[in-house]
């Protein structure tokens, strides 16, 4: 048995879940926050035999992209007088960070 971690951007998390779920996997989606914009996000937990992962993957690979957002910096704290405006940056943002754990026990009750 394997555990599959897939930490996603919360737009792309419903598409995710429903996705899975007509795949016949069982899923378990939590809400979750973090990262360099500490940003929502998901975090969909799927239990699965080693056989499966890869389909699993594949399925996260078709429904969780990236995309870029455009923010503004929160400016350094400055001197009194000074006065500066920081330009609103692109960054990159969603996609998914996976990680497929081993798992010594599996119950259902």
């Amino acid at each position: 048995m394997k555990l599959v971690v897939a930490v996603v951007h919360n737009e792309d998390a419903k598409a995710l879940i429903d996705a899975l779920l007509k795949s016949e996997y069982r899923a378990t989606w939590l809400h979750s926050s973090g990262g360099f914009l500490k940003q929502a996000n998901a975090t969909v937990l799927v239990g699965a035999e080693e056989a499966q992962v890869e389909e699993i993957l594949g399925i996260v690979r078709a429904n969780c992209h990236s995309r870029t957002q455009t923010m503004s910096p929160i400016p350094p704290i400055m001197e009194p007088g000074e006065f500066f405006l920081p330009y609103p940056i692109e960054v990159e943002v969603g996609g998914a960070v996976v990680f497929v754990l081993p798992v010594d026990r599996f119950e259902r009750i």
